[in-house]
């Protein structure tokens, strides 16, 4: 019997693949890759960010593998993280060094380099662009061409987007925000050995990075909803790309001697948060305390939600489940979060008919003890 039921199941689950396939494919058509990673670039960076990996490339096949499932696809992203090697370690990567495509700050209007709007949908009606439905190759090209034109009749821009300075700076200068102490001890790895608690900082900060989009966002406006925080600022919103670098693969490493590898685009943002301070004589001020947020990609409301909670799980005496680490950063991981209800899915039948047999055992000696009474 067993046999017969492993060989049906085997079969089952080979056709349930077939149909998958089916309807990835049963309308004749298929994504091109490429037409992934030029026209979903808020899905890729979503992936990228969430699976730890990136690459443009990998994140859109597994969003087509995934149909577009970011759950799905994170999963397999990070199923192949796990086959890597790792052959080398990139020297230490400053956010200073950015080359900055966006850069906005909500608490001062005018910054030095000041405001650079950058792609966003900050400003656009939220309408459907029914036009999108013609569009074509060559109406992209048109129009790209034309950019190009207009780019090139305004001259080239003057500003020097490199090493653009940090608002936050500013602040410490005037003393109103505290000077952070270098930290040189080596971060931890939540992929290579398992989270425990008090969680330090940088696990908290890769839970984070990682986290789904969603729950991250989530858990943030829980917080400034009346869980843990007055109403936090964006000190400063910084897209752009980093150069990465690695020490020289042969021979001892000097300072001066490294590689160049490429380049990676992140949203950085630094969150001033307004807290209360006693000071001596019971006199009570406002300061400001930062939180800090970092993720792969153009991700921004994902950065401020991680900037807000990394904030909220810095505190010692947690009085509200947003300011719980166990309770915020086991539960934002879309990979386990996904997997353990999915599972449900999966066969039980050993476990609930004992609690099935359990519930008819209690009802039957209920009976027996009414019918006991009854006589």
């Amino acid at each position: 019997m067993g046999y017969v039921a492993v060989k049906g199941g085997t079969q089952a689950i080979e056709e349930s693949i077939q149909r998958l396939k089916y309807e990835r494919v049963k309308k004749g058509k298929v994504m091109e890759v490429d037409s992934i990673v030029c026209g979903m670039r808020g899905l890729i960076d979503q992936v990228m960010s969430e699976s730890s990996l990136y690459s443009e490339t990998l994140a859109a096949i597994a969003i087509k593998q995934a149909e577009g499932n970011p759950e799905e696809a994170v999963f397999l992203m990070r199923a192949y993280r796990s086959t890597l090697p790792r052959k080398h370690y990139s020297r230490t990567v400053l956010s200073d060094d950015m080359r900055v495509e966006r850069r906005i700050s909500a608490s001062f209007k005018d910054i030095p380099g000041g405001q650079i709007l950058g792609a966003t949908t900050d400003f656009i009606h939220r309408l459907i662009d029914f036009d999108l439905m013609d569009e074509t190759e060559e109406d992209a090209k048109q129009w790209l061409h034309a950019f190009e034109c207009q780019v090139e009749e305004e001259g080239p821009d003057k500003t020097d987007l490199n090493k653009l300075p940090k608002v936050l700076d500013y602040l410490r200068a005037e003393g109103l925000i505290s000077e952070c102490q270098e930290d040189d001890e080596e971060p931890e790895d939540v992929t290579r050995t398992s989270l425990n608690f008090p969680a330090s900082r940088s696990e908290r900060l890769q839970v984070l990075t990682r986290g789904q989009t969603g729950a991250v966002t989530a858990f943030a406006y829980a917080v400034i909803r009346g869980y843990g925080q007055l109403h936090p600022t964006v000190g400063e919103l910084r897209i752009g790309d980093l150069p990465v670098c690695i020490d020289n693969p042969i021979g001892d490493s000097d300072p001066d001697d490294a590689y160049y590898i490429g380049e990676i685009k992140v949203t950085e943002v630094e969150m001033l948060i307004p807290v209360t301070i006693e000071k001596e004589h019971g006199r009570k001020e406002i300061e400001f305390d930062i939180g800090y947020g970092i993720c792969y990609g153009q991700n921004e409301t994902k950065a401020i939600a991680m900037g807000i909670l990394d904030n909220s799980l810095n505190t010692d005496h947690p009085e509200f489940p947003s300011q719980d680490q166990e309770f915020v950063l086991f539960h934002i991981d879309s990979v386990e979060a996904t997997g353990f209800v999915s599972h449900l899915k999966m066969p039980h039948y050993v476990t609930f008919q004992s609690k099935l047999d359990s519930v008819r055992k209690t009802r039957r000696n209920r009976n027996e003890e009414r019918e006991g009474e009854n006589r």
